[in-house]
């Protein structure tokens, strides 16, 4: 009988009411981008402390960390302890996804530095390149590596530099990091592979009506969607290979 996969999501953000009435929870939007059928998944809701005992770290297959509203370089206990569970994790070799703020995360315990973007946030669909040439054939990306793909961003933070151990995997003419591998367990992607149209939306609007953001920043953000999709279906396989033994490198 082959054995149950088992992950963990540590979910760095509170559910939204829309979220919660639309999908039940960021928890289900996760499963559904990245789970199979006969695996166990499990929530972890980091921002309110609750961590899995150190012990149980080693019956999971791989982690992901979700994007976050709180600052990836802040000193918040959950954070440090988030910090302090991925460097156990790392020192393990297990596979871990990081996901804006969790991209962030693992650049931070890596050594690299991470801060507010230099050039402004951005939220909206983007295109980002691939660095081909840090690219194996027949890796995460599957037999053929795109030059580029969309994906949806939301963020206010960014990865400023890699440490040496980090491989740049894709970049942007906005931002130097958008996506890094750091040896064959941890993945990191600034933009948000699970979110789709109608997430981005209602963050857009909760954001206006917070005053966080100026309308016609927000109407901008929300043209970039208007004749172009995220590559979904791509970043779904690229993470899902990575997650799931996919062992070479990217």
């Amino acid at each position: 009988m082959v054995e149950q996969k088992r992950f963990a999501l540590f979910l760095a953000t509170c559910d939204s009411t829309f979220v919660k009435k639309t999908y039940g929870g960021y928890f289900n939007v996760f499963v559904s981008t990245f789970g199979e059928e006969g695996e166990q998944w499990d929530l972890f809701r980091v921002i309110d402390g609750e961590f899995p005992e150190e012990k149980d770290l080693d019956k999971y297959d791989g982690f992901i960390i979700s994007g976050s509203l709180h600052d990836a370089f802040g000193d918040d206990d959950w954070i440090i302890k988030l910090c302090s569970i991925c460097q156990k994790l790392d020192d393990m070799k297990k596979k871990v996804l990081g996901i804006c703020f969790g991209h962030q995360i693992l650049n931070r315990i890596k050594g690299g530095k991470i801060g507010r973007a230099r050039r402004g946030a951005d939220m909206g669909l983007r295109s980002i390149t691939i660095a081909k040439d840090s690219v194996k054939p027949g890796g995460y990306f599957g037999d053929k590596t795109p030059n580029s793909l969309a994906i949806i961003k939301c963020h206010q933070d960014e990865v400023w530099e890699l440490p040496e151990s980090a491989t740049l995997l894709a970049y942007s003419d906005k931002y130097n990091v958008e996506m890094a591998s750091y040896g064959d367990h941890f993945l990191s992607i600034q933009g948000h592979p699970e979110y789709n149209k109608e997430i981005l939306f209602e963050i857009i609007d909760r954001v206006v009506s917070l005053k966080l953001m100026e309308q016609d920043l927000a109407d901008k953000a929300k043209a970039t969607m208007e004749e172009a999709e995220p590559d979904r279906k791509q970043w779904q396989t690229l993470c899902k290979n990575f997650l799931k033994g996919k062992t070479d490198q990217i």
